[in-house]
């Protein structure tokens, strides 16, 4: 049986886990189930586009794609400004990956963008009973559990284009994490000709204009001094540059690049001045 990595901006609810994880459970062929874990996104899904991307680049270079099943559920209705029946989401996809990794979840705005250029085949799935107000408990719970038992065969889907998938453009803020540095999908390459280490780089997040200083690594200035680096995420050949300042966390007000942008969400522009 294959494991579940679930990404969705509910996944920070307790009580909305356990649901998912009983429907999907309930569904299984294997009484006992299977390995079930959870990643909190937020409603932006350039935020949920990178996480499953960051997730597909860590399995694939260190665990186990064809053991492995990604079920994202940010869907903030962004193909509708009137009432919805049954609370009608984007169009349910199933991806498979040239590694093996299966995917599944609403095709709505970029949640699948940044995983496009690694897919095989894209289908859709007509088996779906579209009512229920809760759909990743009530709907995609079993796709994904019959994704898990290797069911794929056996579900009618029918192949569509990948071109489905929009593609993300521009320079984004990707996610923040716990310490509130800023990670963005501004590839390595994209200062490749225009910066060298040690210049200051102008940037504009939030409205607010910011100097950093271009270093190796986080810890390739001073603390609390702001600086953009090559970070973690992203191609081990070209990484994504990461926004913040070097705090030893004893401050008294220990400000990271989140603060110095006034708390910038997920999914917003960034500038380069």
């Amino acid at each position: 049986m294959k494991k579940l990595i679930i990404v969705a901006d509910w996944a920070s609810d307790t009580l909305t886990c356990q649901e998912v994880r009983s429907a999907v459970e309930g569904y299984l062929k294997e009484h006992e189930g299977g390995i079930i874990t959870f990643i909190h996104s937020t409603p932006s899904t350039i935020h949920t586009a990178f996480l499953v991307a960051q997730i597909v680049e860590v399995e694939e270079r260190f665990g186990k794609p064809l053991e492995t099943v990604i079920f994202q559920n940010t869907d903030p209705r962004l193909h509708s400004d009137e009432a919805l029946k049954n609370s009608e989401g984007a169009k349910p996809l199933i991806v498979r990956l040239k590694t093996g990794i299966y995917l599944t979840g609403p095709n709505a705005g970029y949640d699948f963008s940044l995983i496009k250029d690694k897919i095989e085949e894209v289908y859709e799935y007509k088996g779906l009973n579209t009512k229920g107000q809760f759909h990743s408990r009530d709907l995609y719970s079993r796709i994904s559990a019959h994704l898990m038992d290797e069911m794929e065969d056996e579900m009618e889907l029918e192949e569509v284009s990948s071109n489905l998938i929009p593609r993300l453009e521009g320079l984004r803020i990707a996610h923040i994490d716990n310490f509130g540095n800023i990670k963005t999908l501004i590839p390595h390459s994209h200062f490749k000709g225009k910066y060298e280490y040690n210049d200051l780089v102008f940037i504009s997040i939030n409205g607010i204009k910011q100097k950093a200083k271009y270093v190796t690594s986080l810890f390739g200035g001073k603390p609390g001094e702001l600086v953009i680096y090559p970070g973690s995420s992203g191609r081990t050949d070209d990484r994504y540059l990461e926004i913040t300042v070097w705090r030893h966390f004893t401050e008294k007000n220990p400000t990271t690049g989140v603060d110095k942008f006034n708390l910038p969400r997920p999914g917003m522009k960034i500038e380069l001045l």
